[in-house]
């Protein structure tokens, strides 16, 4: 038996270059964003026999690997090279699709490092966040980007350059622990109650690159300066560069925001939040700001019904947390 532990994560700015429709044509892309302690588990045992049972919000038992529906794990199993005689279960700490903070490049991630480790294989985080993004993007065919891949993989807070030749550089931005947890202090995560299908955004997203090419330049280089702001500990002037960046996402496609999400958004700025902004591809999920500390109550209160999630920043990506018989 192997279980895995693998954060979802928040960016800070930059996302939407890591698109290939971006990062291919112009140049490059950027993002800079962090692993937060919500997790996905993933748990993978040998059956007794050759059949595969699959364990999510539904169970999958089927007898070979083709019929099986969901298609990441089916894909992980694929690529791993495991087609039979296996149970594997999934725990999310925060459940549901399309939350905005990376589910599915989590599990993809959590899957390949739980599948790996069951052939007594370890794989590093580069490794583990390109074969994710083989599985998304390539055999499957999704929208994504490939920031949720790579943070999931190498976990902390990282500065990703998204080369025009499909390669990826992390960069960990160095923070003490004591740096990291007034970072957290100052971050909160509020569910707007809506899930939404990424793909869709981001597909209409990518159609439009060129039309939004001096938007999403300027987008990559609000990633510099997060990181910038991050390693000068200067989380006001984080905070207004969050602004920036999502008042140029909404403008992006239809569907990242709408009057509800605004209307939401400027209550917490009146309330004392420096910026933040709607997590993932938009449209719906969780809305990220940052605020100082001593306004938490008076930004909880401009938004209830909401309820405030406080977010912790962690250092490790993936990892093996069991192997056992």
């Amino acid at each position: 038996m192997i279980i895995t532990r693998t954060p979802l994560r928040i960016s800070f700015a930059g996302g939407g270059t890591d698109l290939p429709a971006f990062y291919r044509e112009y140049g490059g892309g950027a993002v800079t964003s962090a692993a937060i302690d919500r997790y996905i588990h993933v748990l993978v045992n040998q059956k007794f026999d050759r059949s595969i049972r699959v364990a999510y919000s539904r169970t999958e038992n089927v007898d070979r690997l083709d019929d099986l529906q969901h298609g990441l794990v089916r894909e992980a199993m694929r690529a791993t090279g495991v087609h039979d005689s296996l149970e594997v279960h999934t725990i999310a700490d925060i459940p549901g699709e399309g939350t905005g903070l990376g589910s599915s490049s989590t599990l993809t991630v959590g899957l390949l490092n739980a599948l790996y480790a069951y052939q007594g294989r370890l794989q590093d985080p580069a490794e583990l966040a390109e074969e994710a993004c083989r599985i998304e993007i390539d055999r499957l065919g999704g929208a994504a980007g490939k920031q949720d891949q790579y943070i999931a993989a190498f976990g902390g807070i990282q500065y990703f350059d998204f080369h025009s030749d499909d390669t990826v550089r992390a960069s960990p931005i160095p923070l003490s622990t004591a740096d990291r947890n007034s970072l957290s202090d100052h971050l909160s995560l509020y569910y707007t109650g809506v899930t939404r299908k990424a793909d869709g955004i981001l597909s209409q997203q990518s159609a439009r690159t060129a039309d939004n090419k001096d938007s999403l330049l300027r987008m990559r280089e609000l990633a510099q300066s997060a990181r910038q702001s991050i390693v000068s500990r200067d989380w006001v002037g984080l905070g207004s560069l969050m602004d920036e960046g999502w008042r140029l996402k909404r403008g992006l496609s239809k569907g990242i925001s709408n009057e509800a999400i605004d209307a939401k958004y400027d209550r917490a700025r009146s309330a004392g939040a420096y910026g933040g902004k709607i997590t993932g591809a938009g449209g719906g999920g969780f809305l990220l700001l940052l605020h100082p500390p001593e306004r938490s109550r008076q930004i909880e209160e401009a938004l209830s019904p909401m309820t405030r999630l406080p977010v912790r920043i962690v250092p490790e990506g993936s990892r093996i947390l069991f192997v056992g018989r």
